[in-house]
C-alpha cells in the first residue's frame, strides 16, 4: 500500500491532509515504547490522506454527490479524531508546565503535532 499512497502525494495546497509531525523538543523525551506507536499513527494518517487525495483527483471538475461529500466529510473527520488521539497518548510525558498549552482544540496547525507556536 505504501507504492500506492506514493502516487497520491498530499498537495501543498491541502495542509489539513498534511500529517503533523510530533514536535522535536517532544520527540526527544518520548520513550522507545511511544515511539514506534507514534510512528504507526503517522503511517495510518499518510495512508488515509493519500486516499482522500486519490478521491479528490477522481473527482474533480465533476461535482460530488451527496454520498461523496459525506463520504470525504467522514475521512477527513478521522484524520482530525487520529491527531487528538496521538496528542491524547503524549500528554502523559509533557513536564506539568507545558501539559495545559497542548490542548485539543477543533483546528489543528499543520506542520507539528502541537502547533508551530508551542513554546512562546
Amino acid at each position: 500500500m505504501v507504492e500506492t499512497a506514493e502516487l497520491y502525494k498530499t498537495p501543498v495546497n491541502c495542509t489539513s491532509l498534511k500529517v503533523p509531525t510530533v514536535n522535536p523538543s517532544i520527540w526527544a523525551p518520548m520513550s522507545s515504547i511511544m515511539r514506534p506507536q507514534e510512528i504507526q499513527f503517522q503511517r495510518v494518517l499518510k495512508l488515509i490522506s493519500a486516499g482522500i487525495t486519490a478521491f479528490g483527483r477522481q473527482v474533480e471538475g465533476c461535482g460530488m454527490t451527496k454520498v461523496q461529500k459525506h463520504m470525504l466529510a467522514l475521512f477527513c473527520n478521522s484524520i482530525f479524531k487520529i491527531n487528538c488521539m496521538r496528542e491524547i497518548a503524549i500528554w502523559p510525558i509533557l513536564h506539568p508546565r507545558f501539559a495545559g498549552l497542548c490542548r485539543s482544540s477543533n483546528v489543528q496547525a499543520p506542520g507539528y503535532l502541537f502547533g508551530e507556536n508551542l513554546f512562546k
